[in-house]
C-alpha cells in the first residue's frame, strides 16, 4: 500500500503504520499513544512524564516535517533538549520514555525500534542543591511567625523537614492519622517517593512533636484521614497542600532569613539533615534506614562529601608554600 512502511524481520511481525501517522499519534481520540499508555504498568506521576514527553517529541517531529523517524532524529531530539536548557536528568527521563514507546511499538508489530544504542546523558552524582548547617536551619526557624495558625504551620512543617528529612511529596501526602505511637514513641507514617503505602515512619523527636501538637491543637479539631498540613487560605482552607506549596514555604522562610540563592530550596533541608546525621558520628547504616535511601551509595555521597571537607590536604600545602 502506498505511504505505508512495510517491514517484515522485526520479532516475526510486519511494521504497519503508516510514516505520517507516527506524528499523528498523539491528537487522536483513539490511537497508539493511548494503548500504549493503558499499557504501561507504571505510577501515574511516572504515566504523566511520559506522556509531556513523548508530547514534546512529537511537536519536535511535526515542527521539522519529519514523518518517518529515525535513529538520527532520536539523537537530534536530544541535542536539541540540551540546546533548550534541559538538566541531564530529564533528558534522561524524556529519553526514557521515548525508548519505551519505540520499545512497544515494535512488540506491536506497528514501528520498528529506533532508539537502540542512544545514551543517555551522563548524570552527576552530585547535589544539586546547598545544605543548611544545624545553627543556619535554627535561624531560619526563629524567624518564622508563630503568631497565626498559618505560621505554627509552617514552623512545624519546616521542623519536621529539617529533622526528619521528609521530601514535599511525603508531607503533602500525610495525614493526621498517620501520628502513631510505636513502642511509645512518637511516629508519623509516610508514603515515601515511588510507595503505594506509606510502610516507612519516621520518629518524631519531642522538639518537633511539640510543634506538631501546637498546630494541631490551633487548627481545632478535624478527621484521622485530613491532611496533617492543610491550607489556610479562605479558598482552600483545610484543603491539602500541594507539593509546590510545600516547596514555596519552605523557600520563603529561607529568604525572610536572608539565605537567598537558588541552590537553597525545601530539598536542601532533606540534604542538611541526612548531613548533620553522617557528621554528628552515626553509621552509614543508621543514616541509610533513616533517609529511606534505596541503595547505600547514594548515602555514601554525602559520606564522601564529608570526608572531604574534613581533609586538611589543602592547609597542609598552603603551610609548605606560604610559610
Amino acid at each position: 500500500m502506498k505511504g505505508r512502511i512495510e517491514m517484515q524481520n522485526i520479532r516475526g511481525k510486519e511494521i504497519r503504520l503508516a510514516p505520517q501517522e507516527i506524528t499523528q499519534q498523539i491528537n487522536s481520540p483513539v490511537n497508539a499513544l493511548n494503548r500504549f499508555f493503558d499499557f504501561l504498568d507504571v505510577a501515574p506521576k511516572t504515566a504523566d512524564t511520559y506522556r509531556k514527553a513523548l508530547k514534546q517529541f512529537i511537536s519536535f517531529l511535526n515542527e521539522r516535517g519529519i514523518k518517518t523517524p529515525s535513529r538520527e532524529d532520536i539523537i537530534s531530539f536530544k541535542k536539541d533538549l540540551d540546546a533548550n536548557g534541559k538538566k541531564p536528568a530529564t533528558i534522561s527521563l524524556y529519553l526514557s520514555a521515548v525508548r519505551r514507546f519505540f520499545s512497544w511499538c515494535e512488540a506491536e508489530g506497528l514501528y520498528p525500534d529506533i532508539t537502540r544504542g542512544i545514551k543517555s546523558p551522563r548524570i552527576d552524582a552530585g547535589h544539586k542543591k546547598d545544605c543548611f548547617s544545624g545553627s543556619q536551619v535554627r535561624d531560619i526557624m526563629n524567624g518564622i511567625n508563630r503568631n497565626s495558625l498559618e505560621g505554627l504551620r509552617n514552623f512545624a512543617m519546616f521542623g519536621i523537614m529539617a529533622v526528619c528529612g521528609l521530601r514535599t511529596v511525603e508531607i503533602s501526602r500525610a495525614n493526621v492519622e498517620d501520628l502513631r505511637n510505636v513502642a511509645g514513641v512518637t511516629c508519623l507514617f509516610i508514603m515515601g517517593k515511588g510507595k503505594s503505602s506509606k510502610s516507612d515512619f519516621v520518629k518524631m523527636p519531642p522538639q518537633v512533636e511539640k510543634a506538631i501538637r501546637a498546630y494541631l491543637n490551633a487548627r481545632g479539631h478535624v478527621s484521622g484521614n485530613a491532611p496533617l498540613f492543610a491550607s489556610c487560605s479562605r479558598r482552600n482552607r483545610g484543603q491539602r497542600l500541594s507539593t509546590r506549596t510545600i516547596s514555596g514555604v519552605a523557600k520563603s522562610a529561607m529568604i525572610n532569613a536572608g539565605y537567598i540563592s537558588e541552590r537553597w530550596t525545601a530539598h536542601s533541608l532533606r540534604h542538611s539533615a541526612v548531613t548533620i546525621a553522617l557528621m554528628a558520628g552515626n553509621t552509614l547504616d543508621d543514616v541509610k534506614a533513616f533517609a529511606r535511601h534505596n541503595s547505600l551509595n547514594t548515602t555514601l555521597v554525602y559520606a564522601h562529601n564529608i570526608s572531604r571537607l574534613k581533609s586538611a590536604c589543602e592547609a597542609s600545602i598552603a603551610q609548605a608554600i606560604f610559610s
